[in-house]
């Protein structure tokens, strides 16, 4: 099959490009970085140019949109203008969902755990209440109505917490957490903030798994099987890196006055592994991490 990624050079795409190119055309897009793209059949491109978006459509004929890019984390929104956001994770959804539809191609979104409201309890299911408390939430959910009232050839994936290692440009905060451990430098991790955490090379082998079934106008739970603390999760590479617990300092959202405190986004993924997605365990999954990492 065809398949054009956005958001090719982020912290998922890249690890996409890596995985699809193996059984499938792609193209990847990026805009600043690059990433890993230019090791594969790219376009650099301003997704908010429709023009330019429209001719790539128009050329490549994409079989799958996995449409990835974003504006993509509740501090990265806050560094930019609320304009700019709205712009890329709305509109540009919304358009891409549009040239879908014009090319009878399938879009695959991927959104977030962030949707669901984080009080309401452990294992979230996908028809949970959606209270987004951040302006990136706010407009991931937004994309998700957009595209469903363009057309129903989309699959919505809300993306848990994702861990692994950066590729390139590309880090995040169990990077930065192994990075630490690594140098024997202590790190807080939050003990009252709960994620259903799943590797990225898990995600990405899902989601090629997921290209292959007939599934449309659906919206998945996609993450791990275990609801974990952020403490925990640090346990757990301590225990499987063989790293000093002691370097681990629990810590509470009220403790560093986080701007938008989520206290349990678990998700409940039966929905999922329904339709025969096998989702790794927790440690299995970091061990790999840990083990292609040496």
């Amino acid at each position: 099959m065809k398949i054009f990624i956005t958001g090719g050079s982020g912290m998922l795409g890249q690890y996409l490009n890596l995985e699809l190119h193996k059984k499938h055309e792609i193209l990847t897009q990026y805009y600043s970085n690059p990433g890993n793209c230019t090791n594969f059949p790219n376009v650099c491109l301003d997704l908010t140019n429709f023009e330019q978006l429209k001719k790539v459509f128009n050329e490549f004929n994409p079989d799958i949109v996995i449409h990835t890019a974003a504006v993509s984390t509740p501090e990265k929104v806050d560094e930019q203008s609320s304009k700019f956001v709205y712009n890329l994770n709305v509109n540009t959804t919304a358009k891409i969902a549009e040239l879908c539809k014009v090319s009878s191609s399938k879009m695959i979104y991927t959104s977030t755990d962030l949707v669901y409201a984080g009080y309401r309890g452990s294992f979230l299911k996908e028809d949970s209440k959606l209270i987004p408390s951040s302006l990136y939430a706010e407009t991931k959910l937004m994309g998700e109505a957009k595209i469903k009232e363009v057309f129903d050839n989309y699959l919505i994936l809300r993306v848990s917490l994702q861990i692994g290692f950066g590729l390139n440009h590309s880090t995040n905060n169990f990077h930065k957490l192994y990075n630490s451990l690594k140098e024997n430098k202590s790190f807080k991790l939050y003990t009252d903030q709960f994620r259903t955490p799943l590797a990225l090379h898990e995600s990405a082998k899902m989601i090629s798994s997921l290209i292959e079934m007939d599934i449309v106008s659906e919206t998945l739970n996609f993450g791990g099987k275990e609801r974990v603390s952020r403490y925990e999760l640090g346990e757990i590479l301590c225990e499987e890196g063989g790293f000093d617990k002691n370097l681990l300092i629990p810590t509470t959202m009220a403790d560093v006055n986080l701007k938008y405190p989520v206290a349990d986004v678990s998700l409940n993924t039966t929905k999922l592994s329904s339709f025969g997605i096998n989702i790794e365990p927790l440690r299995n999954s970091i061990r790999t991490l840990l083990k292609e990492n040496e």
